[in-house]
């Protein structure tokens, strides 16, 4: 049988590799073996923020929640679970929607919570 060489897959996955790292600074872009290593990273980092992201909007939600209630003269933690107890099921992300772009209806929901 005769004998097959890798060069043009090897080449076409240096290739690839050196495709994906246009725009690294330094010898990250263009060094085989500094750009493998470079996308590694990245990819673990992608990773990551893939799941730290979904933290980060949760927080920014309570934070805008927690400032619209703060105005109102209540607490991000009691209205919380208020809402709870009235059987509302809206979450963060809506609620967070509703202080900021439907005041009138957000104050609608808070005064429900009081009574």
């Amino acid at each position: 049988m005769a004998r097959v060489k890798g060069a043009v897959h090897a080449l076409k996955r240096r290739r690839k590799f050196l495709k994906e790292t246009k725009g690294f600074r330094g010898g990250l872009k263009n060094k085989e073996r500094l750009a493998k290593e470079a996308l590694l990273k990245k990819w673990t980092y992608q990773f990551v923020s893939r799941k730290l992201k979904k933290r980060d909007f949760r927080r920014l939600w309570q934070l805008r929640i927690n400032a619209a209630l703060r105005t109102k003269g209540l607490n991000y933690s009691k209205f919380m679970g208020d809402l709870k107890k009235a059987n509302i099921k809206i979450d963060r992300k809506i609620l967070s929607e509703l202080a900021m772009n439907h005041p009138e209806i957000f104050n609608e929901l808070t005064n429900r919570i009081k009574k």
